[in-house]
C-alpha cells in the first residue's frame, strides 16, 4: 500500500525546466469551445433519463395547453358579463337583429356593429348560472396546470440531481485515471474550482433555466396558437417581438458567453493564488511577502471583478430591453385592439384574452433572455468541466495476472525518461537491485533521484527501457498490484482528517487494531500516542495541527510498516525527525527493511552508511554506485558530496 505522494524539493527543481513555459498568469484567456458542441454535450447528460424527460416534456405540453386555453374561457366569461350589461338595457320582446336595425336606423352603426359581435337577450340582465360555468373551467384549468408544472418540476428535479451526481462521479474517476504529470502543471485551485464550483454552477443551470426555458417554449408556441386563433392581423403585431429578441440575444449573448468563460477561469486563477496563500502562510510571514500574496490577489481579484461585471451586465441588459420591446408591443395591441372592437370584427371577450396573451407571451421571450444568462454560465463551466474530462488519461492496465508475493528483485534496463522531450533527465539508466538488499541513492537537487523511484511506483512511464521487479516489467502489471507491493514514505508527512489509528490504517485497511498498535509500537509512535487525551483515538485535522511535525512523520512511517511491502521507499523519511528521535526511528526502519528490497533517497550521508548499495546520481545519470568504503576509496563523486558534508559539518 503506498502513500500519497507529494513533490520533492528534488522533483520540483527537476520540473523547473518544463514548467516555465506555462503561463498561470491568467492575462491570455484559454480558447473556449463552441457554445453549441458544450451545450449538445452537457443536454446529453441528460440520455440515461429519457423516459422521465418525455414524461416531463407530455406534463409541460399538457400544462400549457391548460393555462393558454384558460384566458380564452375567461374572455367568454367577460363576454356573458359585457352581453348581460348591455342586454339590460335594451327594450324587453326584440329580437337582436330587430336591436341592430334600429341602431343602424338612428345612426349608431358602430354601436350597431359592436352588438352584432355579442349575443344579446333584451330585457335580461347577467347570466350568472353560465358566468359561473366559465369561471369554474377557467379556475380548474388553471389548478390543473399548476399540478401538472409541480409534478413534471418534481421529476426534473430528481433527474437533475441525478445527471449532477453522476458528474461529480466522473470527475471523481477521471481524477484517479488522470497522470501524475497533468497535476504537476497545473495549479490545484483551478482543479478545484472546476471539480467544484463549476460542478456547482452547472447544476444550477440545469435545475432553474432547463425547467423553465422548455416551460417558456412551450408557453410561447401555445399562446401564437391561440391569439392566431382569436386574430391573425394582432398576432402578427404582437410577433414582431420575436425578431427583435433575436437581435437582442444574438448580439449580447454572443459576447456575454466569452465574459462568462472568462469569469469561471479567473474564478479558478483566483481559487487557486488563495488555496497556495493559505497553504504557505506561514512561509509568506518568515519571508515578509505577505505584501506581494496581496498584490497578486488584488490584481487577480481584479481580473475576476471586471470579467464578471461585463457578464452580468451584457447578461442583464437582455431583460430591460425585452421588456421596452414589450410594451411597445402592449401599446400597438391595445390600440389596433380597440379599433377591431369598436368596428364588431371582434367581442371585448376576444380582445381582453389577446391583450391576456400578449403579456403571457412577452413573460416567457423575457424569461428566455434571462434563462440565456444562467444558461451562458453554465456551459462556460461545462466547457471547463469537458476540458479536463478529456484529458490525456494514464495507459490503460494490463488485465489482472495471478501473482505471488514479491522477493523484491527490482531491475532498471537501459531506462530513459524526461518530463519535456525537449529537456532530457534519465537517460540509458540500467541498475539492478537484489531482493532484500538496501539501496541508497544521492546526488545534488535535481539529479533525478526522486523521479527514479517514481519510475518504479509508475507514477510516470517511460520513455524507452524497461523496469522489471521479479523478472516481470512493471508495465505488464496492474498499477493495484504494483503499489500494492510497495510501501513509501514521503519526505512530506501527509495524514488526513480523522484519528491516529484511521491514520495508520490507511496502509492497510484490513489490519484489526491490535495490528495498527504493533505498527505504532514498532515505530514509536506509541510512546507520544499515550500523551495525547484520545490516545490513538485522537481526531487530527487535515495539516495535523494537533501533533508535530516528527510525529506526523512517525505516523506515516508506521503506517508503511503496517502495509508490510516487499519494496520499501524512503524519500528524506527521517528529515523532519528530531536528532534523539531520528535514533530510534533508524532502528525502527533497520526492523523494517529486514528483509526487503529499500531504496533510501538521503542527502545526510551520514544515515546510509550502511547501506548495501549506494548509487549516486548527477544530471539523471548514475555516475558511481557501490557500498560506502568503496566509494571512499574511489575519491569520486560520492566522496566529494561526503568532504563538502564533512566540511559543513566542522
Amino acid at each position: 500500500m503506498t502513500d500519497t505522494t507529494r513533490l520533492s524539493d528534488d522533483e520540483l527543481a527537476e520540473l523547473e525546466a518544463r514548467v516555465a513555459g506555462d503561463d498561470f498568469s491568467g492575462k491570455a484567456p484559454r480558447q473556449a469551445k463552441h457554445f453549441w458542441p458544450s451545450a449538445k454535450r452537457l443536454i446529453g447528460l441528460l440520455a440515461p433519463h429519457r423516459v422521465k424527460l418525455a414524461a416531463v416534456i407530455a406534463m409541460n405540453i399538457g400544462s400549457v395547453v391548460l393555462a393558454v386555453y384558460a384566458p380564452r374561457v375567461l374572455g367568454h366569461a367577460m363576454d356573458v358579463i359585457f352581453s348581460g350589461v348591455i342586454s339590460r338595457q335594451l327594450p324587453p320582446g326584440a329580437s337582436q337583429e330587430q336591436v341592430i336595425e334600429g341602431l343602424r336606423e338612428s345612426g349608431q352603426d358602430r354601436f350597431a356593429d359592436m352588438a352584432a359581435a355579442m349575443e344579446l337577450n333584451p330585457g335580461h340582465g347577467i347570466d350568472f348560472e353560465r358566468l359561473g360555468s366559465f369561471i369554474t373551467l377557467a379556475v380548474a384549468l388553471f389548478a390543473v396546470s399548476s399540478l401538472l408544472m409541480w409534478a413534471q418540476g418534481a421529476i426534473l428535479n430528481r433527474v437533475t440531481m441525478a445527471t449532477v451526481f453522476g458528474l461529480r462521479a466522473d470527475v471523481e474517476r477521471k481524477i484517479n485515471r488522470l497522470p501524475l504529470n497533468y497535476f504537476d502543471s497545473r495549479q490545484r485551485g483551478d482543479l478545484l474550482s472546476r471539480t467544484t464550483n463549476d460542478v456547482d454552477n452547472v447544476q444550477q443551470a440545469l435545475q432553474q433555466a432547463l425547467a423553465q426555458l422548455l416551460g417558456s417554449i412551450l408557453m410561447v408556441a401555445g399562446i401564437i396558437v391561440m391569439m392566431f386563433a382569436i386574430s391573425w392581423q394582432l398576432a402578427l403585431l404582437a410577433l414582431v417581438a420575436i425578431p427583435l429578441t433575436g437581435v437582442v440575444m444574438g448580439l449580447i449573448g454572443t459576447r456575454s458567453q466569452k465574459q462568462f468563460t472568462a469569469q469561471w477561469k479567473a474564478t479558478g486563477e483566483l481559487n487557486g493564488h488563495v488555496e497556495e496563500a493559505f497553504s504557505g502562510h506561514e512561509l509568506a510571514l518568515i519571508f515578509g511577502r505577505t505584501d506581494e500574496l496581496a498584490e497578486t490577489f488584488d490584481e487577480r481579484n481584479e481580473a475576476l471583478y471586471d470579467a464578471a461585471s461585463r457578464a452580468q451586465f451584457l447578461s442583464n441588459s437582455m431583460f430591460p430591453i425585452m421588456q421596452f420591446v414589450s410594451y411597445l408591443s402592449y401599446v400597438a395591441i391595445a390600440v389596433f385592439g380597440g379599433l377591431k372592437v369598436a368596428s364588431g370584427h371582434m367581442t371585448l371577450g376576444d380582445a381582453t384574452a389577446f391583450i391576456q396573451y400578449s403579456r403571457q407571451f412577452n413573460q416567457p421571450l423575457g424569461e428566455i433572455a434571462g434563462m440565456a444568462q444562467m444558461l451562458q454560465s453554465g456551459v462556460a463551466s461545462a466547457e471547463r468541466i469537458f476540458e479536463f474530462l478529456d484529458a490525456q488519461e494514464e495507459t490503460p492496465d494490463p488485465a489482472a495476472a495471478e501473482t505471488g508475493r514479491t522477493t523484491g528483485l527490482v531491475e532498471f534496463d537501459r531506462v530513459s525518461f524526461s518530463y519535456d522531450p525537449e529537456t532530457p533527465l534519465i537517460q540509458d539508466l540500467s541498475l539492478r537491485v537484489e531482493p532484500g538488499r538496501t539501496a541508497a541513492i544521492v546526488g545534488p537537487t535535481g539529479a533525478g533521484k526522486t523521479t527514479l523511484v517514481n519510475l518504479i511506483m509508475r507514477f510516470y512511464d517511460i520513455d524507452a527501457g524497461s523496469i522489471r521487479i521479479d523478472g516481470v516489467d512493471t508495465r505488464e502489471m496492474t498499477r493495484a498490484q504494483l503499489r500494492g507491493s510497495v510501501g513509501m514514505v514521503l519526505q512530506d508527512a501527509v495524514l488526513f482528517e480523522g484519528t491516529i489509528m484511521d491514520n495508520i490504517r490507511y496502509g492497510r485497511l484490513d489490519a484489526t487494531d491490535e495490528e495498527v498498535i504493533a505498527a505504532a509500537k514498532a515505530t514509536y509512535v506509541d510512546r507520544f500516542v499515550h500523551a495525547l487525551p484520545e490516545g490513538y483515538h485522537t481526531v487530527i485535522d487535515q495539516e495535523s495541527g494537533a501533533i508535530s511535525a516528527g510525529e506526523r512523520q512517525l505516523i506515516t512511517i508506521a503506517r508503511a510498516f503496517l502495509s508490510q511491502p516487499a519494496i520499501l521507499i524512503l524519500d528524506e523519511a527521517t528529515s523532519s525527525v528530531d536528532t534523539r528521535t531520528e535514533l530510534a526511528v533508524q532502528e525502527a526502519m533497520n526492523a523494517l527493511r529486514h528483509n526487503r528490497t529499500s531504496f533510501v533517497i538521503a542527502h545526510r550521508l551520514s544515515t546510509i552508511r550502511g547501506a548495501d548499495l549506494i548509487i549516486v546520481m548527477e544530471h539523471g545519470r548514475i555516475v558511481e554506485q557501490g557500498t560506502h568504503a568503496e566509494l571512499l576509496a574511489a575519491r569520486g563523486a560520492y566522496w566529494r558530496l561526503n568532504q563538502s558534508q564533512f566540511s559543513e559539518d566542522a
